[in-house]
């Protein structure tokens, strides 16, 4: 079966299309620099130029394709443009889901957030409280309708949408990670500070396995969560300095100062160009605290969450931290 994978320069792409080609599958990439894309995609992939924002690349990517993942997207909490979420994110998913249906494609599965739903702070949610409302930052807006542009497009096509959370574990390096921007400081002791609050985590493999039976079982206009635990982030620096034996836990930054910090922080960045060490977009969903509940994946999908020390042990060893 022949199978059009976006995103496969980053973690969950590459995962997918990884596992994929080890199943036997004929694997198209769609990347925006192929010789760049070779670097990082698995062996066996066909790199296929093209841009989500340019609608009229996509067909020859899609064509014979019977699955599309589309695990492609802009995952900053922050950038000098918010438009560039919208356009990305959510007009580019769009874009696919027409190539999609056009090349004759069965089903698309579609890589969100679980940002998408509603909960108060620190409650905890599933996927019948999707969030009737624009959520706080851009980047979480342009999830919201990404959702809403693909499953319009369900004629003539099915989608399934799969909800992660904040994703960790092996993989190519993404511009936001947990593992170089909190696991690899944490054990070298170079992490001044914790930011506050905590998040729902899932380990790439557990993520790329549930894209897979997403597309095997998932029903057709429904989504899924894909979480392992909620943690908090004292608990999860303590986690991955007892795996890795060694490193040390800093203080937590107080919520207002982490605001306070943020705020100035971006103020700086667009007049240096590089983004901050912390954004408030990333304050506002680190200080959320949702607990997300994924018992619909595992009931429906057959999907089963990974312990998070078995992820952190083999997040670190894959780094030569442990």
């Amino acid at each position: 079966m022949r199978v059009l994978v976006t995103g496969a320069t980053g973690k969950v792409g590459n995962g997918i299309a990884s596992a994929l080609l080890a199943r036997g599958d004929e694997v198209a990439a769609l990347v925006r620099d192929p010789a760049r894309a070779a670097e990082v995609l698995p062996a066996g992939a066909e790199a296929i130029r093209g841009d989500a924002t340019e609608p009229e690349s996509l067909d020859a990517a899609a064509e014979g394709c019977e699955l599309v993942f589309n695990s492609m997207g802009i995952p900053e909490q922050w950038t000098r443009d918010d438009a560039v979420f919208d356009r990305v994110n959510a007009e580019g998913s769009r874009a696919l889901a027409r190539a999609a249906k056009r090349a004759g494609a069965r089903r698309l599965i579609h890589t969100s957030t679980f940002d998408v739903f509603h909960a108060e702070r620190g409650g905890h949610l599933d996927e019948t409280q999707l969030a009737d409302y624009p959520k706080g930052t851009a980047y979480e807006r342009s999830k919201q309708r990404a959702e809403e542009l693909v499953l319009a497009e369900r004629d003539g096509l099915e989608v399934v949408i799969v909800n992660p959370c904040a994703v960790y574990g092996p993989g190519p390096s993404a511009s936001v990670s947990f593992d170089e921007g909190m696991f690899e400081p944490l054990v070298r002791k170079r992490l001044p500070v914790l930011p506050p609050g905590g998040a729902g985590m899932v380990f790439t493999d557990g993520v790329v396995n549930g894209h897979l039976l997403a597309a095997e079982k998932g029903r057709d206009g429904e989504r899924y969560i894909l979480s392992d635990t909620y943690v908090d982030f004292r608990e999860l620096a303590e986690t991955v300095v007892r795996v890795a034996g060694r490193g040390r836990v800093p203080p937590v930054m107080p919520l207002a100062l982490a605001r306070a910090f943020a705020a100035a922080g971006e103020g700086i960045s667009r007049v240096i160009k590089r983004p901050p060490m912390i954004s408030r977009g990333q304050v506002y969903f680190f200080s959320w605290q949702a607990h997300p509940d994924s018992s619909k994946a595992q009931s429906e999908l057959g999907w089963k969450t990974t312990p998070l020390e078995e992820g952190i042990r083999l997040t670190l060893e894959g780094m030569s931290l442990a």
